[in-house]
């Protein structure tokens, strides 16, 4: 099993109404990775889709993943004033808001000692992403492991 330091909450940065299908085949086509960006994704309607078992390492966030667990809500951005440029916006449905906490708690009772944040918390990210604060919305799951 996998030293577990990260719990990484993440955004696609797409439209809420896009397909776990589009998002993966964006990996493969565009990117080419051969892996998937999440561990776990959640539709609007707050289905949780696993897409990576916990012990696979995934592409969330470059430099940290061997040691994190990715979760992802679809969504995360809304149309800007220009054409073509999305703005970071907190776009959860509270099915979604629901199973996101749903999986963070779960992984946190498995890796208490694993720190809860936002892809955008990791040092050298210059995304919004999640398009929340995560350490503050999880901030009351953290447990202080006596050392």
């Amino acid at each position: 099993m996998r030293s577990i330091e990260h719990i990484v909450v993440h955004c696609s940065a797409t439209s809420p109404f896009a397909t776990v299908e589009a998002i993966q085949r964006y990996w493969r086509e565009v990117l080419g990775w051969k892996r998937p960006g999440y561990h776990v994704i959640i539709k609007c309607n707050g289905e949780a889709v696993r897409l990576a078992p916990d012990d696979m390492v995934v592409n969330g966030a470059k430099g940290y993943n061997a040691h994190a667990l990715h979760v992802c809500y679809i969504g995360g951005v809304r149309p800007g004033k220009e054409a073509g440029e999305p703005v970071a916006h907190d776009t959860r449905t509270p099915q979604q808001v629901e199973a996101l906490y749903r999986q963070v708690q779960a992984w946190k009772r498995e890796h208490p000692r694993a720190k809860v944040l936002g892809h955008r918390d990791l040092p050298g990210v210059t995304k919004e992403c999640p398009s929340f604060d995560a350490v503050d919305e999880y901030r009351h799951l953290t447990v202080t492991a006596a050392v």
